[in-house]
């Protein structure tokens, strides 16, 4: 299965090519507007800063062909920064607008625990996936994922949509729901690392590309 990685200057390339390769994906790193628009899969990885994604994809001219592409139907697969920068705007550093495939707000992981005692930021470690209320997976990139599956998390904000039918996933942070996964039609998010997550991962991305 064909794959472009978006190379927009900023996030952990290396291991996402190197999970798609693993899961039978031929894939290709490129930061060329053509390239992006043809592709038959997406994927949109990301570490750092939603101001900083942002510039590096206005400063390549990505910023438009990427939107194209989120139009077409094929799948888009958002990881980390790369899922906060499917919404619309960010209050990282102040507000920044987004991409605006999946309407929402990307906020802050609360500081304290729905007790009242301060908690970890950002949130770094292992968590079980959740199903968000009302969400099916049967029909999404976590199908075969079952329910409890720990994937690995390292993030100081979390997107929220406006529009909770596009939760498809949660966590638990000290009693506070995350969104863990996201997903608009074909376009999906993972706030987790899946190439980081182990075999649980790897059968994540292998579902995206048999998408």
């Amino acid at each position: 299965m064909r794959v472009t990685v978006v190379d927009y200057g900023i996030g952990n390339l290396y291991s996402v090519c190197r999970a798609l390769e693993r899961c039978g994906g031929e894939v290709t790193l490129s930061g060329d507007a053509s390239q992006i628009e043809a592709a038959p899969h997406l994927v949109l990885p990301g570490v750092g800063a939603f101001s900083d994604g942002m510039r590096g994809l206005q400063e390549r001219g990505l910023i438009d062909p990427v939107q194209r592409y989120a139009t077409s139907g094929r799948p888009l697969l958002g990881i980390c920064l790369g899922m906060q920068m499917l919404a619309s705007v960010s209050e990282e550093f102040g507000c920044h607008e987004g991409l605006g495939l999946i309407p929402g707000q990307v906020v802050a992981v609360p500081n304290k625990t729905t007790d009242g005692q301060a908690q970890k930021i950002p949130h770094i470690g292992w968590n079980g996936l959740v199903p968000a209320a009302g969400a099916l997976w049967g029909d999404s990139i976590l199908k075969e994922t079952p329910e409890g599956t720990a994937v690995y998390l390292v993030h100081s904000y979390s997107v929220v949509p406006d529009d909770p039918g596009h939760r498809l996933a949660d966590c638990l942070y000290g009693g506070h729901r995350i969104a863990t996964a996201i997903r608009r039609g074909p376009v999906v998010g993972c706030q987790f690392h899946p190439e980081k997550s182990g075999e649980a991962g790897l059968a994540i991305l292998a579902q995206f590309l048999n998408s």
